[in-house]
């Protein structure tokens, strides 16, 4: 059965936050947004809440939601995660450091995408245009290579 995640991308003036996973963790040596699996008897809302403010110190609110990614790894039958993806420019507190990963702030138009999931090429363009997407990827083993996707995008 997949895990179930979340991804939170907070936005402020043309910049995304961004977490470097620490070596060791799940994603580790990726940059990518804030979040984590749920809780027993979480909804994706309320792990995002608890993620991020776990995460980076900062409390959000007015998520939108952007959708659901499905990902397998290798040559797995059946998904590893599902992943329910948010955004939001609507926070409050001050970046605290965790044990997570390090925070920093990118710009929209250099995210360092060469450093990221090699999937968050196909959708963080739709997410940073406010579109709401579905999206099936298959990534190799050590999670460096996109083997294959689909993805449908909402007008």
């Amino acid at each position: 059965m997949a895990t179930t995640g979340t991804l939170c991308y907070i936005r402020d003036r043309g910049r995304v936050l961004l977490q470097l996973k620490a070596d060791g963790r799940f994603g580790g040596g990726f940059w990518n947004g804030p979040g984590g699996k749920l809780g027993d008897g979480e909804s994706p809302e309320e792990a995002t809440l608890r993620e991020v403010r776990e995460e980076t110190g900062l409390t959000v609110r007015d998520l939108r939601g952007h959708g659901t990614l499905v990902f397998y790894f290798g040559e797995a039958a059946e998904p590893d995660f599902t992943v329910h993806v948010f955004s939001t420019d609507r926070f409050e507190g001050d970046l605290s450091p965790s044990d997570e990963g390090r925070l920093e702030w990118f710009p929209e138009d250099a995210l360092p995408y060469d450093r990221m999931w090699p999937d968050d090429r196909v959708w963080v363009p739709h997410l940073l245009a406010g579109r709401r997407f579905r999206g099936i990827f298959r990534l190799s083993e050590n999670h460096r290579e996109l083997i294959e996707h689909e993805l449908e995008v909402e007008p």
